[in-house]
Order: structure tokens, then sequence, then C-alpha cells
């Protein structure tokens, strides 16, 4: 039987996924959405969305999709990680060769 490993989480990203959690809990409470209800729009047990809504670091990330959907389509905000990648794009640019003059085929 194949050893499973368990992913290290830093402590910064810890910190990070609770504070989603916390953020994805009082989102649920804002729109008066039960944890009953919230659940049956997931199809999720209790017991996970406790564990989302604490920001344990085994939950997949799936899970987190599917309880944000259901917390009246919250999901769209996905697309907000990693939007704004500064360092990512300044470091895109330096790779880029830029050319001094144009070739004479372009002249």
């Amino acid at each position: 039987m194949p050893k499973i490993r368990k992913a290290v989480v830093m402590p910064k990203t810890e910190e990070i996924l609770k504070q989603m959690g916390s953020q994805i809990r009082l989102a649920r409470l804002r729109r008066d959405i039960s944890v009953k209800l919230a659940c049956e729009r997931a199809y999720i047990s209790r017991a996970t969305l406790w564990k989302v809504e604490n920001g344990d670091p085994s939950v997949a990330i799936g899970i987190y999709a599917v309880v944000l959907h259901a917390i009246d389509n919250m999901d769209k905000d996905f697309l907000k990680i990693a939007s704004d990648d500064v360092l990512g794009r300044t470091l895109q640019d330096l790779k880029i060769d830029v050319r001094k003059r144009a070739s004479r085929s372009e002249r």
C-alpha cells in the first residue's frame, strides 16, 4: 500500500486559509444562509463546511469553490486569484527580447 504524503503548508499560508475560511463564514452569515442550506446547496457534509470555514488546508480547492458557489455564486471570486501578478509580469517583461532596429525585410 503506497504511503500517502501530507502537503506541507507554510505557517503564513495557514493564516491566509484561516482568514479565507472566516471570510466565507461571514459571507454566509451576512446572507442569512444556514449551515444546513449551505451544505445542501454544495452537496457536502456539515463537517466539511466546518473545515472550510476554519480554513483547513486538507480540503480540496474544489470544495472551497462549491461552497462559494452555494453562497450566492461567489465562486467567480476565484478569478481574482493571481490576477494582478506584478512580479510575474515584471519577470516576463525582463525576458522579452527587444530588437534595437527593424530587420531589413521590415524596412
